[in-house]
């Protein structure tokens, strides 16, 4: 299974969550963007109903794939100011 960290980080002035490289919206204070990220971390595993999904690679080649709808990526929130974790 496929696993999703959101990272709680300072960020451009403020506070942020991380997936890899790439960065939420800025929040003022720690605890609003620890809040974003549990909300976005729950959200992500939240299945769907079944539907095609069609796609372009980076080569400009289009894609077509059967998502079911229930294959969700376990989340969890990392807060790199306190070092806890949270599913």
């Amino acid at each position: 299974m496929t696993k999703v960290t959101y990272k709680i980080v300072q960020h451009d002035g403020g506070w942020a969550y991380r997936v890899d490289d790439v960065f939420s919206e800025t929040f003022p204070t720690h605890d609003d963007a620890l809040a974003a990220a549990r909300i976005a971390a729950a959200e992500q595993q939240v299945g769907g109903e079944p539907e095609e999904i069609s796609w372009q690679d980076s080569t400009g080649k289009w894609h077509v794939e059967h998502s079911d709808g229930g294959d969700r990526p376990e989340a969890e929130v990392v807060d790199d100011a306190t070092g806890a974790a949270s599913r």
